[in-house]
């Protein structure tokens, strides 16, 4: 097929001659438009064959519009995504080199009896936050487990202690708290913090996936006519200079992008709903501050056993009996000292920038796929000042009918966009309800707790796909979207996680059902 050409016509005083733009080719081929299905049936230079072409046309503009709209903010989404990701992962990679560094010089021997604990500790918070099926307060409470068995093993040499024997003392560790009140505040701020980041990242990549699909959704051959008749008819019609009426103009597009239209509510919802995650990762504890200062907390535990060793190895010999003295002679282990650094509950400088671009990015989202006709129809439409001699579909004059209101059931009585209102796109509708199962989970996110969705759409589940943007792939359980728009480095977590809560396991019944019911409903409209 040959290079695109638009028609149009050379108006002189002498004669009306139709041409070809770009080429300048003149014809005398004016004749009645019987033959158009969507310019206006009078004289016109247009062919059947020329408004075929000029429909494609039509439609492969108008779709990448759309979708170079959609990459821009999915690409800001992605920007974000990655920012975060990045920086959480360098907290924890920090926290657990600030945890070996000081444990080595303040603990000495007894660090290395004690550091598989402290690798699997930060192993699984890595996991988690990936979207591994991991329990998080299963792996604090294991972490506390397996520290207090090695730690009492470690700081009573004297004694043959073997695995029956510290199964008496895990059960006796929820009386006698042996590390005091530090693993019940540190659960209760980490599971906070790690649960909001990993939602938050999520959301971010849900964000982007919705706006990728919704922005790829086919145009439907009724609007297709209509950008062709707002577009190219003018030039059919001898007009060639008119820009379409701005009214005229947004009541094609809104017709056109009605199913994405819909989407504005829960999009509104989900941009609240991460703006008050953005908050809980700032304060009360800001989540740098929460994961750097876990070195410290953990020295202050153990020192605190080391502190009452006495007292918790009288009372455990009184409920397990006294065991077996051993026949080596080993030193026993002096104090040790903590000297991991004092974190600032204040968030940090790169921390507040983050969170500060990341909100304004959501805020200037809120009403982008109501704004969307608008935003299609800057460069196309006329001035104000025009608005006698503007082309309104028919020709050059005003515009007279109101605009039609936003999403689908506003377009009934669209005159420029046929639209049956009873059968709207289904991949939008999949799209509003995984936009509502991820507002549930922030929201959830915000309390503190986890809870498991089940997902609605076929592209999110628990095996991964794509491509990982990193070397993780080979030791987490990471969900990479397919995706043939750049940027593409991020992945999203995998939906098969475990309660996290006991308190988000009594609901999640009723969740089920009410999800299970809202899907078919949408389904249904």
């Amino acid at each position: 097929m040959g290079p695109m050409t638009v028609p149009g016509f050379f108006v002189s005083d002498a004669h009306v001659t139709c041409f070809v733009l770009n080429l300048g080719q003149q014809s005398q081929n004016i004749t009645y438009g019987e033959h158009l299905r969507a310019c206006s049936q009078g004289y016109t230079c247009c062919t059947s064959g020329m408004e075929e072409n000029l429909l494609n046309l039509s439609r492969r503009e108008f779709e990448t519009q759309v979708k170079e709209s959609g990459r821009t903010l999915q690409a800001s989404l992605n920007g974000q995504y990655k920012s975060f990701d990045d920086y959480f992962l360098e907290l924890l990679n920090r926290s657990e080199a600030s945890l070996q560094t000081s444990f080595q010089t303040g603990f000495g021997p007894l660090f290395s009896q004690i550091a598989k604990a402290f690798q699997d500790l930060y192993s699984d918070l890595r996991r988690y936050y990936r979207g591994s099926n991991v329990n998080l307060e299963e792996a604090l409470n294991e972490f506390w487990a397996r520290l207090l068995e090695r730690l009492f093993k470690a700081l009573n040499p004297q004694y043959i202690i073997g695995e029956e024997y510290l199964e008496c003392v895990a059960k006796q560790s929820e009386t006698l708290k042996p590390f005091g009140d530090t693993p019940r505040e540190l659960k209760t701020k980490i599971t906070r913090t790690v649960i909001a980041a990993r939602t938050f990242a999520q959301g971010l990549v849900i964000s982007g996936e919705a706006v990728r699909k919704v922005s790829q959704v086919s145009l439907s051959n009724e609007c297709v006519r209509g950008v062709m008749k707002m577009t190219y008819c003018p030039y059919c019609s001898g007009v060639a200079f008119a820009k379409p009426c701005p009214n005229y103009c947004k009541n094609v597009m809104k017709g056109c992008l009605a199913n994405q239209a819909d989407l504005d509510s829960e999009w509104k919802n989900l941009a609240d709903a991460m703006l008050e995650v953005v908050d809980k990762l700032s304060r009360p504890y800001s989540v740098d501050s929460v994961v750097l200062s876990l070195p410290k907390r953990i020295a202050e535990a153990i020192l605190y056993m080391q502190d009452n060793l006495n007292t918790f190895n009288n009372k455990v010999f009184q409920a397990c009996s006294s065991p077996a003295q051993s026949s080596k002679t080993e030193d026993q282990i002096k104090r040790g000292r903590n000297t991991a650094e004092e974190v600032s509950s204040t968030p940090g400088a790169q921390l507040e920038k983050l969170l500060s671009d990341v909100s304004r990015m959501l805020r200037d989202m809120m009403q982008y796929w109501v704004h969307l006709p608008r935003k299609m129809c800057v460069d196309r439409e006329s001035g104000q000042s025009e608005a006698d001699r503007c082309w309104n579909g028919m020709s050059v004059d005003r515009y007279l009918p109101e605009v039609m209101g936003d999403g689908l059931a506003s377009q009934i009585n669209n005159p420029e966009v046929e639209i049956d209102i009873t059968k709207p796109d289904m991949t939008v509708r999949k799209q509003i309800m995984q936009l509502k199962i991820m507002i549930n989970r922030l929201k959830y996110a915000i309390n503190g707790n986890d809870v498991d969705f089940q997902d609605t759409s076929d592209d999110i589940s628990g095996s991964g796909s794509g491509s990982c943007a990193d070397d993780q792939c080979s030791r987490d359980t990471r969900l990479s979207p397919t995706n043939t728009d750049k940027p593409n480095e991020y992945a999203y977590p995998s939906e098969n996680k475990k309660v996290v809560n006991g308190r988000s396991s009594q609901n999640l019944p009723c969740i089920s059902l009410y999800l299970l019911s809202l899907v078919t409903v949408l389904l249904r409209r």
